[in-house]
């Protein structure tokens, strides 16, 4: 873990990634000069340089500022593992004896001396650290967070004190991804869910549970683990151990934790559920949550739990929870009027997949239901396509994207056509991104819901348009 007290410049190698983003924002909001390179411009670099966060798209020295070379001492180089290890910037940067660090360590030296609540999970971590953030903001309670995707309540993956003071509590989420959760050492740690993925990283699923496990046990000695009830693991004795799940259809073997969500419905469009704690004192009849979904109601009973020292008033958890809008693209809501639903999600695990593909049909009984999906990673979708058919085979009508490759080069006789031809619904077909919205003339549906990690999220836009253009064309 570095000493960040001899740096006054922070140049971040992939700053246009979600993680880095939140960091660039840290260490911008505390005065300090920040800039950084990434391969792609988006809205959110867009944003990142409205806020006075210098970003530049070309792999090229030149494009470092030059005051921040001038300053080789009090320069610290923070680069994502997915740049690419030929890159010039970071060849460069390594053989002029500059320092470099990893986004893991950086954001471990960040937490240092603070208490921190790490969120952990192969699902549902991104969402259950901004409830965890938007409970402890409605409490008043001062805090620095750094998330994995964009929040809604506040249209950023990055908050701080409103008062632009310190805070000595940090919300982190804790990414599995290169093994960088074990650079942490959280006094509070969730783990929401331990299923196979980034099985490039760790070659078999119980290499990818003994780095959970060893997460477990980097919790401060009389911390406290909070795991959904799914989960079988051991802890030290020091620690404290937390269960939680709900009672649920499909859910039931769950529901035996410390924590318990009971009498769950669906009314007005909204969740409901009584939250059942240890201590008889919190239990909470009709909590209402304001994003959908069974996941959704267990994210928010680990947010409660990591969250119920930090305040004393329980009308807070109310009005937190009817209040929260999730994250930006998971289970977001894009279009909607009386003949069409366009939801936009992230999901790119099978898992992840099934719960969204339920929720819609929780919400939307009986209607025609077309999904488009980008599959995330040649490796992930050659270790996973059975269970990818499986969860896409709840669709009615299913229109697969190209394998988005991200840091990856091809593997050899692995596209999307190995989820494709196990597939088990009306209709299913495999088409590039730029011909979608033609497609769709050609489609019959009620709901279509976009699903994946890549870059399938430049069809929100366009989508949006092609619904509002039927909507005015069923107008006149």
């Amino acid at each position: 873990m570095i000493n960040l007290s001899p740096y006054k410049y922070f140049y971040f190698l992939g700053i246009g990634g979600i993680g880095m983003s939140a960091l660039a924002r840290y260490f911008k909001s505390i005065g300090f000069e920040v800039a950084g390179y990434d391969r792609t411009q988006t809205e959110l670099t867009d944003q990142l340089e409205k806020e006075g966060i210098l970003c530049q798209f070309e792999d090229d020295v030149e494009a470092i500022p030059s005051h921040y070379l001038q300053h080789k001492s009090e320069l610290l180089v923070i680069y994502t593992p997915a740049i690419p290890k030929e890159h010039t910037e970071l060849n460069y940067l390594l053989s002029t004896g500059y320092t470099l660090i990893k986004r893991a360590e950086a954001l471990a030296s960040v937490t240092k001396g603070k208490e921190t609540i790490a969120v952990a999970g192969t699902h549902g971590k991104t969402s259950t650290a901004s409830m965890i953030s938007h409970i402890l903001r409605t409490a008043d309670v001062p805090f620095y967070a750094f998330l994995g995707g964009i929040a809604a309540n506040y249209n950023t993956n990055f908050l701080a004190p409103e008062d632009g003071e310190d805070a000595d509590l940090v919300i982190v989420e804790a990414d599995e991804f290169d093994r960088s959760f074990l650079q942490l050492e959280p006094d509070i740690s969730v783990i929401t869910a331990i299923e196979s993925d980034h099985l490039d990283i760790y070659d078999s699923e119980e290499n990818l549970k003994e780095a959970f496990i060893e997460f477990a046990r980097k919790i401060k000695p009389h911390g406290t683990l909070i795991i959904h009830n799914s989960i079988k693991m051991e802890v030290p004795e020091d620690e404290i151990l937390d269960t939680y799940g709900t009672n649920y259809e499909g859910y039931e073997s769950y529901a035996d934790g410390e924590y318990k969500a009971e009498n769950i419905k669906i009314k007005d469009g909204k969740y409901q559920y009584d939250f059942v704690f240890p201590n008889p004192k919190y239990r909470l009849d009709n909590l209402t949550i304001g994003v959908p979904g069974i996941h959704n109601i267990e994210n928010s009973m680990a947010a409660i739990a990591a969250t119920h020292h930090l305040y004393d008033d329980n009308n807070i958890i109310y009005k937190a929870l009817d209040s929260f809008r999730g994250v930006h693209r998971r289970f977001e809501v894009i279009f909607k009027n009386n003949d069409w639903v366009y939801i936009d999600d992230y999901a790119h695990h099978p898992t992840e997949i099934k719960v969204t593909l339920q929720t819609i049909r929780d919400l939307y009984p009986g209607k025609k239901l077309l999904g488009i999906f980008q599959p995330h990673l040649f490796t992930r979708t050659r270790d996973l396509a059975d269970d990818f058919a499986k969860s896409l085979s709840m669709l009615d009508e299913l229109i697969l994207l190209p394998i988005y490759p991200a840091r990856e080069e091809p593997i050899p006789g692995v596209s999307s056509s190995l989820i494709l031809d196990q597939v088990n619904c009306v209709a299913k077909s495999i088409i590039n991104r730029d011909d979608v919205i033609n497609a769709l003339s050609m489609k019959d549906f009620d709901v279509i819901v976009t699903l994946g990690a890549g870059d399938i999220d430049r069809l929100v836009k366009p989508i949006k348009l092609y619904l509002e253009q039927l909507e005015k064309d069923k107008a006149n």
